[in-house]
C-alpha cells in the first residue's frame, strides 16, 4: 500500500470559510518557474518534473497539454498526489495563558485556538479580539496541532490557468449572488434596486462573486471571471495564463 503523506497548505479566510461550507473542493497553485512546460526548438514540449542533481528527470510531449499530463502523471506535485492529505494552516491565535475563554459553540467545551476566518474585520466579534489585546497570528505560523481542517487530494491536474470552466470556478467557491437587488431607501418599504434613484449607492449587485463584495465592479457576468478578480485579489496574474496545479480534495475528519 503506498505511503499517505500530509503536507500543510495555506488558504485565506474567504477559502476558509468556503471550504467549511462545502463549496470549495479544487484549488490551484502555480506550477513553479523551472516546471513550467515549455516548447522546444523541435516543436515538441518538455518540462522538468524533478530537479533533483542526481535523481532529476523530465518529461515531455508532442503538444502543450501531452507535456502537462505526463508532468501531472509524474506525481512531483510538490503538494502530494491522490490519497495524500494537506492540513489547513489559516490566521488564528492561541488564547493559551491569555486568560480568554473561547467557546464557539455554546454548549460545547472550550477552545484553545480561534480563527479569523470565523469573524470579518469590523465585526462584533473582531472588535471585541481587540478590545482584549489579542494578535492574530500568521498562517504560516500555525502548527500542525492548530489545524482543523484536513483534505485529503482526490485528483492531481496541470492546466493552463485561462483554461478554467464555469463549473470549476464554482469547485474554486465562486458563487452567484442578488445581492443589492432590493432596497429600503426612503423608507418606503423594498423595492427593485432599477427602481431607486440611489441606485449608484448600492455596493452589492446581481452576479457572480467569490467574497463578500464591496463595490457593483466586482460582481461579473460568469463564474470564471469572478474567479479571475479572486487569482488577481491574492496576488496572482490571471493574464499571464501560467501552468497551474489544479488539486481537487474532500474534507475528512481529522
Amino acid at each position: 500500500m503506498p505511503e499517505i503523506k500530509e503536507r500543510p497548505i495555506l488558504f485565506s479566510g474567504p477559502m476558509v470559510r468556503v471550504i467549511l461550507e462545502g463549496r470549495k473542493t479544487v484549488t490551484r497553485r502555480v506550477v513553479k518557474p523551472l516546471q513550467q512546460p515549455e516548447l522546444m526548438d523541435d516543436g515538441s514540449w518538455f518540462a522538468v518534473a524533478q530537479s533533483h542533481r542526481r535523481y532529476g528527470f523530465g518529461v515531455s510531449g508532442p503538444d502543450a497539454q501531452s507535456c502537462a499530463n505526463a508532468l501531472a502523471a509524474s506525481q512531483c506535485c510538490p503538494y502530494g498526489k491522490p490519497c495524500d492529505r494537506l492540513w489547513v494552516r489559516e490566521t488564528f491565535i492561541d488564547l493559551l495563558g491569555t486568560g480568554v475563554e473561547h467557546r464557539p459553540d455554546p454548549d460545547g467545551p472550550l477552545q484553545r485556538y480561534a480563527y479569523a476566518a470565523d469573524y470579518r474585520p469590523g465585526s462584533h466579534s473582531d472588535e471585541a479580539r481587540k478590545d482584549f489585546g489579542l494578535k492574530h497570528r500568521p498562517s504560516i505560523h500555525m502548527p500542525r496541532a492548530a489545524s482543523r481542517i484536513l483534505l485529503e487530494i482526490t485528483d492531481v491536474r496541470v492546466e493552463r490557468l485561462q483554461d478554467i470552466t464555469d463549473d470549476q470556478a464554482e469547485a474554486e467557491g465562486c458563487f452567484f449572488t442578488d445581492y443589492g437587488q432590493q432596497c429600503f431607501h426612503g423608507g418606503t418599504g423594498w423595492k427593485d434596486v432599477g427602481d431607486c434613484p440611489a441606485q449608484a449607492g448600492h455596493q452589492q449587485r446581481n452576479g457572480w462573486a467569490w467574497d463578500k463584495t464591496t463595490s457593483h465592479e466586482q460582481c461579473l457576468l460568469t463564474p470564471r471571471f469572478a474567479f479571475a478578480n479572486l487569482w488577481n485579489a491574492t496576488g496572482g496574474d490571471w493574464d499571464a495564463n501560467l501552468w497551474v496545479w489544479a488539486i481537487t480534495f474532500r474534507r475528512v475528519e481529522q
